[in-house]
């Protein structure tokens, strides 16, 4: 089985076509940690489909599941039981060597500690997943471009992370993250190294990005402010989804609050 685009993929006669597929669907989702006395059921049971250009946070208290459950999102764990769908193709049946592809071709990774390279520039951090990637010289420079102005980084793409603020090393991390032009942007506590008014300008351009250029954004977030830019909150507690509430109004503006008892998609 291999990761394909989806221009590869027969389209159905129109009679035949039902829902979009989903980005991301879990079905009937667990993990298990340990055995025995000592068994942690991090995920129990859980299913949920978010579509593509969606922006969803995700919240919970300590040892909820969230993480789990974004440790999946991002390929980076298996569930125990339960199937993990991305664009309708089922990860559990990928190898290591596919799902190390599917991260590389279609997921952006930003994280709270910004997990840039010390001594490496700005621009030289955002290049690393073009070369991994294999790209032409001639790309890699178009595509670190874009991502420089995309961000808003300026004239600071020639300094170390030493040299830069908290808010301009997330940002070297948010281009680093969407220089692949990626589908999906998981976004693991993106804002907790920051201070308020930082925070607000980095929300802003994730929403910018989900907005403007239609990547899906996954976030994790303890925060409710942080989590107000989603269109969309998933609630864990005891490994299950508690509640799945949103959709603001493309009219409403960043941060603003979500309406309450919007039903979702957890199921």
């Amino acid at each position: 089985m291999s990761v394909a685009d989806d221009e590869d993929r027969p389209v159905p006669p129109r009679e035949a076509r039902s829902a979009p597929t989903p980005i991301i669907e879990f079905r009937d989702i667990t993990k298990v940690y340990g055995s025995g006395d000592a068994e942690v059921r991090a995920l129990d049971g859980v299913s949920l489909r978010i579509e593509e250009g969606e922006f969803v946070a995700i919240m919970g208290p300590s040892g909820s599941g969230k993480s789990s459950a974004m440790n999946l999102i991002g390929c980076l764990d298996e569930p125990t039981s339960g199937d993990y769908l991305f664009k309708g193709v089922r990860v559990n049946d990928m190898s290591r060597a596919e799902r190390t592809l599917l991260r590389r071709n279609f997921l952006g990774f930003v994280f709270q500690g910004f997990n840039l390279l010390a001594r490496t520039t700005a621009r030289e951090n955002i290049e690393l997943p073009l070369i991994y990637r294999g790209s032409s010289q001639a790309e890699r420079d178009r595509l670190v471009a874009r991502a420089i102005s995309v961000v808003g980084l300026g004239g600071r793409a020639h300094h170390t992370p030493a040299e830069l603020s908290g808010g301009q090393q997330q940002r070297v991390a948010i281009a680093r993250a969407i220089v692949t032009e990626p589908a999906l942007l998981v976004a693991d506590e993106p804002t907790g190294n920051l201070d308020t008014r930082t925070s607000q300008e980095i929300m802003d351009l994730i929403t910018r990005l989900n907005r403007e250029q239609g990547i899906t954004v996954v976030m994790v977030t303890h925060e409710p402010d942080i989590a107000a830019f989603a269109r969309r909150v998933i609630r864990f507690v005891d490994g299950r989804v508690e509640s799945d509430t949103g959709q603001r109004s493309p009219e409403q503006p960043p941060g603003a609050a979500l309406p309450q008892g919007v039903s979702g998609h957890a199921r």
